[in-house]
Parts: structure tokens; C-alpha cells; sequence
């Protein structure tokens, strides 16, 4: 295989986990704050920190179909 290939993959990978990274952060440090004054947020509070994680999930998928078409 093509080193590009493998340098794709990755980088979905990569990408995908830097931006959920950082989006979790924004998101984490915001619900904290939110949370301290209205405790009943918990569960909005956890779906907003858990919604970022479908991106690494999707960068997971493309990396495999990636790899899959690269033979």
C-alpha cells in the first residue's frame, strides 16, 4: 500500500480526536459552571460532553474504510 494511505487513515484518526478533545474541554468547563448553580442540568450537562465523541467514532469509521480501499 501507498504511505499516503496509511498517513490518511491517521490523520482521521488524529483530527477527529484532537477536535473531540477540545470541544469536551469548551464543553466540560462550561457544564461545571452551569452545574454549580443549577445542580438539575446534570443530565443535559452529561449528553452535551458525550455528543462530542461521535466525532471520533465517525474519524474511527473513515480511517477503516480508508485502509479497506487502499489494497
Amino acid at each position: 500500500m501507498n504511505i499516503w494511505i496509511y498517513i490518511a487513515a491517521a490523520a482521521a484518526i488524529v483530527g477527529s480526536a484532537l477536535a473531540t478533545g477540545w470541544a469536551q474541554a469548551k464543553i466540560g468547563s462550561s457544564a461545571a459552571a452551569a452545574l454549580a448553580e443549577k445542580p438539575e442540568l446534570r443530565t443535559t450537562a452529561v449528553l452535551m460532553i458525550a455528543i462530542p465523541e461521535t466525532m471520533v467514532v465517525l474519524g474511527f469509521v473513515i480511517a477503516v474504510l480508508i485502509l479497506s480501499k487502499g489494497g
